[in-house]
């Protein structure tokens, strides 16, 4: 009897010996900072709703906190907006207030210049910024900084994945029709690069001009039906007409109304996105269907890009087993990590200027029509690096 006592003893001692400690419990805040952007649009079924993107954030949040159960770990989310001319000391002011409230990551929605403002004024504090709006290609290259990671993808991402695909339809003779604001020429450069750098030709260039005015009199149709043939009238033969539109003035209106008889991309027609709410495949129904339930309305990329931010810093607290941002941002640039988003793959972050590889949905507003990067596309590291800025191609330098 004796024995079996000293030998019950010994297991559980045994047994106390191996099993793990609680976790301790972690709480994660995270502020998103964005600015107001219009919600009106050339079609209204396209303008974006007033949580566009922060929604995204929440239902994450859910997706965290449903696995941060197990772990004790609690994800929330707080919300401030700032004034879309925000100067560079109420920027700095809304990140320490955050800072002061113990939050130690932001999901950015902001404009490129003010992105810059509050990624400076992150530094100080530890704060690891997420970009998950802004497609400016010099926040990823001369302006990159250490403390900010993008799930955004770059106007040259877009504009490659666009690319692939109509060269892949031996769609290769472009017409170019540019809007006449600063965000629309950045879209038309990295539209001309991926033309370049694809074998396709822009056989011509058009300036659209933004003269203001209303848009929805009585007699809008009637002047878009006989203004845009008129406009496109005497474009040389092309095989594909591609819009650099970001400023939504006149893209929508060219599908169906153009001199010639043929495709419109870029901005309208077939866009390229992160995102689209037709999105079915790869289990992308079961994210919509819950998306929907919630917010009563379809996810949009803008959506999906914060939906990515928040995952990733779940994903990281969860790995890590520690809510520190410094040791977050080593793991999510480490070889080991991996997000799944129902894209076909897993994404992973380039190490060079911290923007998160993914594949780039190509929809005609209905529909997801194809998936880039195209077959044939190759890389040898990864086929999704043939989307946007190699290694080899970087200004980056993160310090």
């Amino acid at each position: 009897m004796n024995a079996l006592i000293r030998a019950l003893c010994l297991l559980v001692v045994t047994l106390l010996s191996h099993t793990p400690a609680l976790a301790e419990r972690i709480d994660v805040m995270i502020g998103y900072l964005r600015v107001p952007r219009p919600v009106t649009a050339i079609s209204l079924v396209e303008a974006p709703s007033r949580n566009d993107g922060l929604a995204g954030a929440q239902l994450a949040i859910d997706d965290n906190n449903t696995t941060g159960r197990f772990l004790d770990h609690h994800y929330s989310v707080e919300d401030v907006r700032l004034r879309d001319d925000a100067d560079p000391a109420a920027v700095a002011a809304a990140v320490t207030a955050l800072a002061d409230k113990g939050v130690k990551f932001v999901v950015a929605d902001l404009p490129a210049p003010i992105l810059l403002a509050a990624a400076d004024a992150a530094q100080s504090r530890g704060i690891l910024l997420f970009n998950a709006g802004a497609p400016d290609e010099n926040l990823r290259e001369q302006d990159c900084r250490a403390n900010v990671i993008h799930t955004a993808p770059s106007r040259a991402m877009l504009a490659d994945a666009l690319g692939q695909y109509l060269v892949w339809k031996t769609w290769r003779q472009w017409f170019l029709v540019i809007g006449s604001h600063e965000a629309d020429r950045l879209w038309a450069d990295a539209l001309r690069r991926a033309a370049q750098r694809f074998g396709a030709k822009i056989v011509g260039e058009k300036v659209f001009e933004d003269t203001g005015g209303a848009r929805r009199t009585d007699s809008g149709l009637a002047q878009i039906q006989r203004q845009i043939p008129v406009f496109t009238q005497g474009f040389p033969a092309h095989d594909v007409l591609v819009a650099a539109d970001e400023s939504d003035v006149f893209a929508p209106y060219l599908p169906f109304r153009t001199w010639s008889a043929r495709p419109v991309a870029g901005s309208a027609g077939l866009v390229p996105a992160s995102w689209h709410g037709s999105h079915d495949q790869w289990g992308a129904i079961q994210l919509q269907n819950r998306f929907a339930g919630k917010f009563g309305r379809r996810m949009s990329a803008r959506d999906m890009q914060a939906w990515s931010a928040v995952r990733i810093i779940g994903e990281g607290a969860t790995r890590t087993r520690t809510g520190d941002p410094a040791k977050i941002r080593e793991f999510v640039r480490s070889p080991t990590f991996s997000l799944a988003a129902f894209k076909g793959q897993r994404l992973t972050l380039r190490d060079w200027n911290q923007q998160l590889r993914q594949p780039i949905l190509l929809a005609d507003g209905r529909v997801v029509v194809s998936v880039s990067p195209q077959e044939g596309f190759l890389h040898a590291a990864s086929e999704l690096d043939t989307l946007g800025y190699d290694r080899p191609e970087t200004k980056c330098s993160l310090k």
